[in-house]
């Protein structure tokens, strides 16, 4: 019987849970009523637990390769990172957040104290991340695994996660008394289900039957045999939730800790069932709400969010009705309106069939002019992309007018063209309204941006004094690169930018740019960078010879 957690016996936990979970998985779907009665905790806490297991095994194959293991501080963190990117529904975040908080722990000390210092740390932290913690969930089931593995004495792991995994069952049969909408289902809480497969199978890998002799089939059933007749069938329609949310939002984020702070906030207000995870600059959200398209522009105020996941569960049914009992006109159709500088510009989104609103450098713009041009489009749903952050408060008043002149309007908070540009790329009027905001919003996050600048005078910057006349390389708004001419400077910003990865690279042109500028930035994007397509585009604004976008 091992006294410490090593590599191997990570790995044999992670395979353990996953097979388990995948036995469980329609079971676990079946009693699924809460938060939202949409029969996937199962599914999602198989595929969060799958790709931890995939992260460990990845970690494990490495290391094998010259002849050895990997430290378990190492499994354990890989454990924990598998989890945060590949948490799935409210349930599969928690879980992340469950093995995070257990892997700061275990890191440290890999022993049967550090089990039981991991397990409370594990319970804390994810009451932490849910906005507004329930009891009756699998909050409380982490809870009471940690209480009664504290209670547990001794040096020897297994029978501290046997207590564990004892007390975990225990707390989740208590459960329907303690949330009314499982005690009205007849069902235990889905998600604590999932966290009681899990805990079985660490202590059915510090006992040493990992392996699972019994033909694929656990020993014994676990879990109290809480009856729950037809599951979510037996509630109606899993996918309409009368009064409940309409979308289920998820994404990864790369954040600082501060920013975070404001996001939950945000978010908080404009939904529920919200839970974010994660630390050290990568977060997972989750959170339901009415306004998807608002829930993905708060994750790109704080930072840049990626792998975007947006579900409808709403009460379609809910809204059908409405509008029957509510007949109005219909509805015009829906406008983007685009502000642009430069007549090149201009001229791509109008092909692209965006209202323009041109900028000019000796008038500048009021709110006015922007809700002119949405009154002009005469549509009922509109998207704003004021591709500039100097602009966003003009454009967030003149959405303001808008809706309350009874429009439906959304901004898509791009800073910059190239992100304006992306998210025109995949605009399609044919889809939901949030659906069409939500992908417009997703493609500009997806897309940095840069640009060229010629100093004016001496100044200092996040890259050093310049003087005037040095040319300015900008990424996504802060100066990093000081150069001595255009090319150069091109060139060293095309590189760091695509050190992170990137399949399409955009050059705008301004005003005044050398005209063999475009074509030796796509040479130098050939030769050191395969497999990355460039286009060009000419007319952009005065001032900045060089606009880029990479997606």
């Amino acid at each position: 019987m091992p006294h410490t957690l090593d590599a191997a016996a990570v790995r044999d936990w992670c395979r353990t849970a996953l097979r388990a979970l995948g036995r469980a998985r329609e079971e676990i779907d079946a009693i699924n009523v809460y938060p939202v009665a949409d029969g996937d905790t199962g599914t999602n806490l198989y595929l969060t637990m799958e790709s931890a297991a995939q992260s460990v095994d990845a970690v494990l194959d490495g290391h094998a390769a010259s002849g050895g293991l990997p430290e378990a501080t190492e499994a354990v963190r890989a454990m924990a990172h598998g989890a945060l990117i590949g948490a799935r529904g409210n349930s599969g975040t928690i879980l992340a957040q469950l093995l995070r908080g257990m892997s700061e722990a275990l890191a440290e000390r890999a022993d049967a104290e550090g089990l039981r210092t991991a397990l409370g740390l594990a319970a804390a932290s994810a009451y932490q991340a849910v906005a507004h913690p329930v009891e009756g969930t699998m909050l409380t089931v982490a809870s009471a695994a940690a209480r009664a593995a504290r209670e547990r004495d001794g040096d020897a792991l297994a029978p501290v996660a046997a207590a564990a995994h004892a007390g975990a069952r225990d707390a989740l049969a208590l459960t329907p008394a303690q949330l009314g909408v499982l005690g009205r289902a007849g069902v235990v809480d889905a998600g604590g289900r999932g966290l009681v497969t899990v805990l079985e199978a660490l202590e059915r890998t510090l006992r040493g039957d990992a392996a699972e002799q019994d033909g694929g089939r656990t020993a014994q059933r676990t879990v109290p045999p809480v009856p729950y007749g037809c599951g979510t069938r037996g509630i109606g329609d899993p996918h309409v939730v009368p009064g409940g949310p309409a979308f289920e939002v998820i994404y990864l984020l790369e954040a600082a800790d501060d920013a975070v702070t404001a996001l939950r906030a945000r978010l908080d207000r404009i939904g529920d069932s919200l839970v974010v995870v994660g630390g050290g600059g990568l977060w997972n959200v989750h959170v339901h709400t009415d306004d998807a398209g608002a829930a993905v522009e708060a994750g790109v105020e704080a930072g840049r969010p990626h792998r975007i996941r947006v579900t409808h569960f709403g009460d379609v049914q809910r809204l059908r009705e409405n509008a029957a009992a509510e007949p109005g006109p219909e509805p015009a159709g829906r406008a983007v309106v685009a502000v642009v500088e430069g007549e090149g510009l201009a001229g791509l989104c109008l092909q692209a069939g965006a209202t323009v609103v041109a900028v000019r450098p000796d008038e500048p713009l009021a709110s006015g002019d922007i809700a002119e041009a949405v009154r002009r489009g005469g549509a009922d749903e509109v998207v704003l992309l004021p591709n500039d952050d100097a602009l966003r408060d003009i454009v967030g008043a003149a959405a303001q007018r808008a809706r309350a002149e009874g429009l439906r309007v959304a901004l898509v908070p791009t800073r910059s063209v190239v992100q304006g540009m992306a998210a025109l790329a995949v605009h399609q009027p044919s889809r939901r309204f949030d659906e069409d905001v939500v992908a417009m919003t997703a493609a500009a996050g997806a897309t940095r941006y840069a640009e060229l600048a010629v100093a004016a005078h001496e100044s200092w910057t996040m890259a050093g004094v310049c003087q005037a006349g040095d040319v300015l390389g900008l990424i996504d708004g802060d100066v990093a690169v000081i150069g001595g001419n255009l090319v150069e400077t091109g060139t060293i910003v095309l590189d760091r930018m695509l050190a992170a990865g990137g399949e399409l690279v955009t050059l705008v042109l301004g005003e005044g740019a050398p005209p063999d500028l475009a074509d030796r930035l796509q040479a130098h994007v050939r030769e050191s960078h395969l497999a990355v397509d460039t286009v060009v585009y000419a007319g952009g604004g005065r001032g900045r010879p060089l606009v880029i976008g990479v997606e």
